[in-house]
């Protein structure tokens, strides 16, 4: 009889060993996952700084449970590289470009069009009212807007001064490969593109393959294309927005009561970001002057040629590339913006 329930007694504690196992997996899957990320930001980079600040958030929310292995520099490809291995689960997470965030849906260009929003209020106004929307494509995608960042404003820089768009129609000009729709159009208008990996842009100038690129202060400085082209415009060409995306499938790997946390620490960093970028990219302006950089102030009539300019070549992308609906909305938000 004691045997007998002995036997019971053991049958019940490895029962409920069994259960007590069971109850634990979901926490040891969460404490084992790793989140991959991929940039093109240099490391030590503001960029890189927030991302690093952003995995430590993840962790201490998490208790642990979520790690965040960040590959900055182009490590794991360039954007379109990032996606692409996105999609087949290789990495789970990246910071991109708005041109990242362009190839994943292309409505996401009306936040980048030249000329559009011209103001970082502009911007911020247009991240409120058109975000949610935006966001939605993207997730039919496959993707989640962990946040939108502002990084500065694009400016040309050129081996030899130019500033009025004849002048730089007669340069090669640096396009980040992948976005044929935008090569396109700047083809239309004169421009002769020349499509590259980030990685490349500065052999190519090296060569002569490349005379001129489109890029904010800071990026010119940190990837140090400015000393092939050390001739840089006043005027803003267009905004430099990115964002930080996750696959959704990774995102509902992370348990949800954990969701509002992490967006919420997420986009609260991205926005101290984007105060220190511009911190750091006033030190970056002074730190190449000092080294050669040429600034030329550009006339308002100049200013004029390129609106017009634009206005005639990016209309073109209208219907084939950005859906008309969110670009009329655009300008609708934008003009409301104005006359306020």
């Amino acid at each position: 009889m004691k045997a007998r329930r002995l036997r019971l007694y053991t049958r019940l504690y490895l029962l409920i060993l069994l259960m007590a196992l069971l109850l634990l997996l979901p926490g040891m899957s969460s404490a084992a996952l790793t989140i991959k990320v991929a940039s093109l930001v240099p490391e030590g980079s503001p960029w890189h700084r927030a991302l690093i600040k952003i995995a430590g958030e993840w962790r201490k929310i998490s208790n642990g449970q979520i790690q965040l292995k960040i590959y900055p520099g182009g490590i794991a490809g360039d954007e379109t590289d990032a996606i692409r291995k996105m999609r087949i689960n290789q990495i789970q997470a990246a910071m991109v470009t708005g041109k990242g965030l362009a190839y994943i849906h292309p409505d996401f260009y009306v936040y980048q069009l030249p000329f559009v929003a011209r103001s970082d209020e502009e911007l911020d106004h247009l991240f409120i009212r058109l975000g949610p929307e935006l966001e939605t494509l993207l997730e039919d995608k496959g993707f989640t807007l962990l946040g939108l960042s502002k990084s500065g404003w694009l400016r040309f820089f050129t081996s030899t001064e130019a500033t009025a768009p004849e002048e730089i129609r007669r340069l090669k000009l640096f396009s980040l490969e992948g976005h044929t729709d935008i090569d396109q159009a700047m083809k239309a208008m004169g421009f002769q593109i020349v499509p590259l990996k980030a990685n490349d842009v500065f052999a190519a100038m090296q060569s002569g393959m490349v005379e001129a690129f489109a890029a904010s202060p800071l990026v010119a400085a940190s990837m140090q294309w400015f000393a092939l082209a050390p001739h840089m415009n006043s005027f803003y060409w267009s905004p430099l927005t990115g964002g930080l995306v996750i696959t959704n499938r990774a995102w509902r790997m992370i348990p949800s009561d954990l969701h509002s946390q992490l967006l919420i620490s997420t986009k609260t960093i991205l926005e101290e970001l984007y105060e220190e970028t511009l911190e750091v990219e006033r030190q970056a302006i002074d730190i190449m002057e000092d080294n050669g950089l040429v600034i030329h102030s550009v006339t308002e009539d100049t200013i004029e040629q390129w609106r017009n300019l634009v206005d005639q070549g990016f209309s073109m992308l209208v219907g084939d590339t950005i859906s008309p609906e969110i670009y009329e909305q655009t300008m609708a938000i934008l003009r409301e913006y104005r006359n306020r």
